[in-house]
C-alpha cells in the first residue's frame, strides 16, 4: 500500500509523462532525419520508430532512476545518514592527555637531525 498522497503521485507521473513525450518527440525528430534518407516514406517510417524508441528509452531511465532513488534511500538508512546518527559521539577514541591530539596541531617541531617521514628532500 503506498504511503505517498495522491496529488505527489499524480504530479510525478504527470511529470514523468512529460519527460516521455519529450523523449517521443525527439525520437520522432532523429527517426525522421535518418529515414529521410529513404524519401518521405523513410522519413514517416523513421518518425514513428524514433518516437516509440524515444518513449521507450525514457520510460527504462526512469524506471532505473526510481530504483535507484529506492536503493539509496536503504542504505542511507542503513548507514545513518537519514536517522540522524552520521557522526554520532559514541565512539571509543581515547581521551588526549594534555589538551592536543598532535604534535603538529601544538606547535611541537621535530630535532635537527630527524628526517621527515617521506624522506629528506633531494638538493636540486
Amino acid at each position: 500500500m503506498s504511503t505517498k498522497p495522491k496529488s505527489r503521485t499524480k504530479s510525478a507521473a504527470t511529470k514523468r509523462h512529460g519527460r516521455e513525450a519529450e523523449a517521443g518527440i525527439l525520437g520522432a525528430v532523429a527517426g525522421a532525419a535518418m529515414g529521410a534518407v529513404a524519401g518521405p516514406v523513410g522519413a514517416a517510417v523513421g518518425a514513428v520508430a524514433g518516437g516509440a524508441m524515444g518513449a521507450l528509452a525514457e520510460k527504462g531511465l526512469s524506471e532505473n532512476g526510481i530504483d535507484n532513488v529506492a536503493r539509496n534511500d536503504a542504505l542511507d538508512a542503513e548507514i545513518g545518514v537519514t536517522g540522524g546518527e552520521l557522526g554520532a559521539t559514541n565512539l571509543k577514541h581515547p581521551e588526549a592527555k594534555r589538551g592536543v591530539y598532535s604534535a603538529s596541531s601544538s606547535g611541537v617541531t621535530g630535532s635537527e637531525d630527524s628526517a621527515p617521514a617521506e624522506g629528506p628532500i633531494p638538493p636540486p
